[in-house]
């Protein structure tokens, strides 16, 4: 009887310890699961977030090279336009005279220092005799001038007087201690070819360069500019360096010799477009660069340098979310693991919502993605579009400048015809002049360098001049167009941009005449409490639905001619104004109907077109 009791004590210490082990082998099996699926899903996660890290820095990366190259072209377009300026002033009739002093020569000195600080920033234009001496200094406010000094020593003076070609000379240091950089063109006699003088135009290095992107702080996107000899025209990321040779001590030792710094900027000064990741001791940069050219000659070089760290602040914010979320999840998975042994099937019930909820997730980060690559795509192929629209545009009007002047060079012209032929040469290069025109303004509104001078003017009069201006553009090519104007009033003063405004004029004209041909547009004026509200309606076809909440976006045209940058241009002198710009196909489904505001001046207009108020 003990034996057996015995044996029953045995079996069931044996079967305790049998469900104990298993017990104990199913949590430690749990455990490892457990483990082994949340390194997976780490392992997951991490791998997903390095693919959105490239794929949102090769993104970064393609649109700093884009920018690195627009403010390339964009400072050799104003360049070139510096010495298009010079060169008018050296073939001016008081020049070629050789009288390079005198009140005639000061006015038009001047009169091309203004044009020029319209485009960029110039703070010195002066004329030397053959000999080197400054005979006419014009300076910006509040620095000095300087006449009857020999500057002759000076390379760029002698490279002019030797080669007598333009000089976009090296950086050097200005009588007055200012960093600059000199743009040079002889004054050479039209008549037999000896050497007069020089036009000169100085530029300060950090003030120009400034106009195109930041130089002045080093946490930020920030430029850096070079001579042909690798001295510092412009750095974001250091004043002091200004002047400095890059290959200097003094600005070796503050990159601490970066090697690739140094090799990505010595195949810059080659001539050679590149980009490299570093961090020279100050955190990681992202740099872009490419050389100046004005024809096909690099004359200066650019560096576009972005701290990576402001790269990834927008995805950093995700990412930080989505950690907090795996730490809240581990922290339950913990707890929930303590009581799995009695709620396995709640548990796994949790981890099954858990993988369709971080799945759901990674399917949506991945749509995201999709989304933002198919909007890259659409840009790419607007911007294809807009090349093959140029390239139809610049070809357009050249083959007629081409027959005209064939015709005029035939010898059985008759006398009658030839203002005919002239005039079909002038449309068509002021047509090439308004496509070059367009393309610049719309890098400027991109690069918000673009610059209104404002002044006080009646629009009634710009109106009614932009309209004569538009009749005479079309009075050979839309015959049967009518175009009328009517305003309550004469006098209709606002504050703005004489040019630009005209500009927009134009444009809704243009724009206007190319849907209707033959039928009318009819210009109003109408004041809205203290803003002026201009309509141009036409009778032309209207606007076409599908493009109408695009209709201010580049490159949205459905007309035969044209680039589809004119209403975008239109949208943005308009709002630099303080206005707005609308448009909507007319109630009577006839044409189209362009609206925009302009605020008024501080003035009252009566009935009788009179200003009352104060200037």
């Amino acid at each position: 009887m003990g034996t057996k009791l015995n044996n029953r004590k045995t079996r069931h210490v044996t079967m305790t310890l049998f469900s104990d082990n298993v017990v104990l082998l199913g949590v430690i099996s749990i455990i490892i699961i457990a483990v082994a699926s949340y390194g997976l899903f780490f392992l997951l996660q991490y791998d997903n977030e390095r693919n959105i890290r490239e794929s949102i820095f090769q993104q970064e990366l393609d649109r700093q090279i884009k920018s690195t190259n627009s403010i390339s072209q964009h400072i050799g377009s104003d360049l070139r336009y510096i010495t298009s300026v010079l060169q008018d002033l050296a073939d001016s009739v008081y020049l070629q005279n050789e009288n390079l002093s005198g009140d005639k020569v000061d006015k038009i000195v001047d009169e091309k220092f203004r044009q020029l600080n319209s485009v960029t920033k110039v703070d010195g234009l002066l004329i030397t005799d053959k000999d080197g001496i400054i005979n006419v200094h014009k300076a910006s406010k509040g620095l000095k001038s300087f006449v009857n000094i020999d500057i002759s020593s000076r390379d760029y003076i002698k490279q002019t007087k030797s080669n007598l070609q333009s000089v976009y000379s090296n950086g050097f240091t200005g009588i007055d201690g200012k960093y600059r950089i000199a743009i040079t063109y002889p004054i050479v006699s039209l008549a037999d070819g000896h050497y007069i003088g020089t036009a000169i135009a100085d530029l300060p290095t950090i003030d120009f360069f400034k106009t195109y992107g930041n130089v002045e702080n080093i946490n930020s996107q920030f430029l850096v500019a070079f001579d042909t000899i690798g001295n510092l025209l412009a750095v974001g990321a250091s004043k002091d360096l200004v002047g400095k040779d890059f290959f200097g001590n003094e600005t070796q030792g503050f990159i601490n010799h970066n090697k690739i710094l140094n090799n990505l900027t010595l195949s810059l000064l080659a001539g050679k477009k590149g980009y490299a990741l570093y961090d020279y001791g100050r955190g990681e940069r992202l740099n872009t660069d490419s050389p100046i050219l004005v024809g096909t000659k690099p004359v200066y070089f650019l560096q576009v340098v972005t701290p990576t760290d402001r790269v990834y602040t927008t995805i950093n914010s995700v990412l930080f979310s989505e950690s907090v979320k795996m730490f809240s999840l581990l922290t339950g998975t913990t707890a929930a693991i303590i009581v799995i042994v009695f709620l396995l099937r709640k548990w796994y019930s949790m981890l099954q919502n858990e993988v369709r909820k971080r799945t759901q997730d990674l399917n949506e980060s991945n749509k995201k993605l999709m989304i933002a690559n198919e909007s890259l795509k659409k840009k790419d192929e607007a911007q294809n579009q807009f090349i093959n629209i140029a390239a139809h545009e610049l070809r357009t009007p050249i083959q007629p400048i081409l027959n005209a002047i064939y015709l005029l060079q035939s010898a059985n012209l008759k006398s009658e015809k030839r203002p005919q032929y002239l005039d079909i040469i002038r449309r068509n290069t002021e047509k090439l002049g308004r496509l070059a025109e367009d393309i610049l303004d719309v890098t400027r509104i991109e690069s918000n360098t673009l610059k209104l001078t404002i002044e006080r003017l009646n629009l009634y009069d710009l109106i009614l001049n932009t309209i004569e201006e538009y009749k005479k553009n079309i009075q050979f090519i839309y015959k049967e167009l009518m175009i009328n104007y009517e305003s309550a009033v004469q006098s209709i003063i606002i504050n703005g941009d004489k040019l630009r405004l005209g500009q927009v004029l134009f444009i809704l004209l243009d724009n206007a005449g190319k849907f209707t041909k033959s039928g009318s547009i009819l210009v109003t004026t109408q004041t809205k409490s203290n803003t002026i509200q201009i309509m141009v309606k036409d009778t032309g076809s209207g606007i076409d639905p599908e493009i109408l909440p695009h209709l201010f976006t580049k490159f949205v045209t459905r007309s035969d001619r044209g680039t589809g940058l004119g209403l975008f241009i239109a949208k943005n002198i308009i709002e630099a104004h303080g206005g707005i710009i609308w448009a909507e196909n007319s109630p009577q489904h006839q044409g189209a109907i362009f609206f925009f505001t302009l605020p008024l001046a501080n003035n009252v207009v009566d009935k009788d077109g009179n200003e009352n108020g104060k200037l």
